[in-house]
């Protein structure tokens, strides 16, 4: 876990503020699996990059959400959603004529 040194909190800070910037920072600093391994992220405010804990994957915010959408499946192809359209009036036509 990175720290905050003491300097960096502004002295008149309240409670709630002292949160809300605790829960900003671990946000920053945090992001909980790598694309590559899925090991823990961290986020290094000098470089601007995240940095993965386990195997050394170096990315940009922008390469990481990339990344991410890659690895998402495809959407269903047009051929795809007809076959689905065509199973579930099927489905439907049958199940009014028990009736």
């Amino acid at each position: 876990m990175i720290l905050v040194p003491f300097f960096a909190v502004p002295k008149d800070i309240s409670h709630r503020k002292l949160f809300v910037f605790e829960h900003v920072r671990r946000r920053l600093t945090n992001m909980p699996f790598c694309p590559e391994c899925g090991g823990e992220m961290r986020y290094t405010i000098a470089t601007k990059r995240y940095a993965c804990q386990s195997c050394g994957l170096t990315v940009s915010h922008q390469e990481l959400i990339e990344m991410r959408d890659q690895m998402r499946p495809a959407a269903e192809t047009e051929e795809e959603q007809r076959q689905k359209q065509r199973k579930e009036y099927l489905k439907w036509w049958l199940s009014s004529k028990k009736k």
